[in-house]
């Protein structure tokens, strides 16, 4: 979908006058009328809201009564500035609230992989099979909705192989994957300015445009930011503004905003989601803002302890439907800094990413069920510990495939003399083939043709 130029709603200033004084009961009587949201739950912007106002009422004045119920329950972020005026704003509705429930439920911390039921804590080695492969999701589509055209064929294999990237689309999905490993490991610490810079520069090395430079914030204005249908231009703040903006981010992010400090309450998921906003808002780098803000969510939601979203994909949801985040941005930023709306956006891309995970941890569960009850009937079965069940699988499902001792040890997150030895006996088992050259000192080991025929003990 197409947008075309969003309505701005005009100010709360401007709203008020239009208040008949010889009448004030029409404007109650809107007031018990007209709330945070419709009675379906929906928090309509003002460019949607207007085409919703029952038949005989003042549509403006309907927009204030909405405005004013807003108002009376929403959070001020008084560290985070809009503009001069202005700090950003939320409210969490009861339609909110109850996504972020069921949010809670599915992934909330604490919970792990098992075959019963879709998180529990239980089966820890096995869990690790079954999501191996989904941090490389979301290297791929984060490098996809910045403009990388690399197949996935391809990215995949770059990935489980450590490959030298060829071309700049290569290079930003392998950079994207290093951006997400490195958040995972700094999940403990502190967001810094300097921390910012250095994702940034890992998200951007040999992948970045607009005369940026990669790990530096932008030192001009002369930038801004357009929908899909360059209807809709930002101006992002002031560069001199920068280093301010970024450091009151992080004492944002670093504030402890648990239970224990009940006024002061942030439920973990909005904090992470307010963190990807600022980085899109401030756009503090010439290039790489999305990439380095789509970051800054994944430490956030780790740090705050929803450890699966080590494999929760948001970006594929974001490049499937790039309309509704241009807009739920553009709402934020044309009604009061309201930040309500762009966390309805992407609290349900998070819901979509988290059965998008489920489908395919149960696809996975399934495969590896088949694959168990098929190969039990092999004798040969016995010999072997689920690691090598598990590069047998992956042998069977792709004839020809290259497998090295780097590339398992990542895989199933053993060591790389473990992975080593599985592949050996594998290979003492005649069951894979090494395949090595003077040329290339790793040793490589290739599925045979004729894998399943083996397995299964068939001429």
């Amino acid at each position: 979908m197409i947008m075309g130029r969003i309505r701005k709603p005009q100010s709360l200033s401007s709203l008020w006058k239009l208040i008949p004084q010889d009448n004030p009961e029409l404007f109650i009587n809107l007031l018990n009328k007209y709330k945070v949201t419709n009675s379906k739950g929906r928090y309509y912007h003002w460019n949607e809201f207007k085409w919703r106002v029952d038949a005989g009422d003042d549509e403006q004045l309907a927009w204030l009564a909405t405005k004013i119920s807003r108002k009376a329950v929403s959070k001020s972020l008084t560290k985070l500035q809009g503009d001069a005026k202005s700090c950003f704003s939320y409210c969490i509705p009861n339609s909110l609230l109850a996504q972020l429930h069921q949010i809670d439920t599915l992934i909330g911390g604490g919970y792990t992989l098992s075959n019963s039921d879709f998180l529990v804590r239980s089966d820890a080695e096995k869990n690790k099979y079954l999501v191996k492969s989904l941090m490389m999701e979301e290297a791929i589509t984060s490098s996809q909705l910045e403009g990388a055209s690399t197949t996935r064929k391809v990215a995949k294999k770059i990935l489980e192989h450590n490959l030298k990237p060829k071309n700049k689309s290569q290079q930003m999905i392998v950079n994207n994957f290093l951006l997400m490993k490195e958040v995972l490991a700094k999940k403990a610490d502190n967001l810094s300015l300097e921390m910012i810079l250095e994702l940034h520069q890992i998200a951007t090395f040999k992948a970045i445009e607009n005369q940026a430079i990669s790990g530096q914030l932008r030192k001009n204005d002369d930038i801004y930011v357009g929908d899909l249908s360059q209807e809709n231009f930002y101006q992002p703040p002031a560069s001199a503004s920068l280093n301010e903006r970024l450091e009151n981010l992080c004492t944002f992010a670093n504030q402890c905003h648990s239970r224990e400090d009940a006024d002061n309450f942030i439920h973990p998921v909005i904090k992470a989601i307010i963190l990807h906003f600022m980085i899109g808002y401030i756009h503090p780098f010439g290039d790489g803002n999305g990439r380095t803000a789509r970051a800054l969510f994944y430490w956030s939601m780790l740090r705050s302890g929803y450890w699966l979203f080590e494999f929760v994909s948001i970006s594929k949801l974001i490049r499937e439907q790039p309309s509704a985040y241009d807009t739920a941005f553009i709402y934020t930023e044309t009604d009061d800094f309201d930040l309500t709306y762009f966390i309805y956006n992407q609290v349900e891309v998070i819901l979509k990413a988290i059965a998008a995970l489920k489908a395919h941890i149960d696809r996975q569960q399934q495969e590896l069920a088949n694959f168990m009850e098929w190969i039990d009937e092999s004798p040969i079965a016995k010999k072997f510990k689920r690691g090598h069940l598990e590069i047998l699988k992956e042998a069977v499902k792709e004839p020809g495939k290259e497998f090295t001792a780097l590339q398992v040890a990542d895989s199933l997150r053993i060591s790389p003399n473990t992975a080593r030895e599985y592949l050996n006996k594998l290979v003492a088992e005649d069951l894979l083939v090494l395949a090595s050259t003077k040329r290339v000192r790793t040793l490589r080991y290739l599925a045979p043709a004729n894998l399943r025929e083996q397995l299964s003990g068939e001429d």
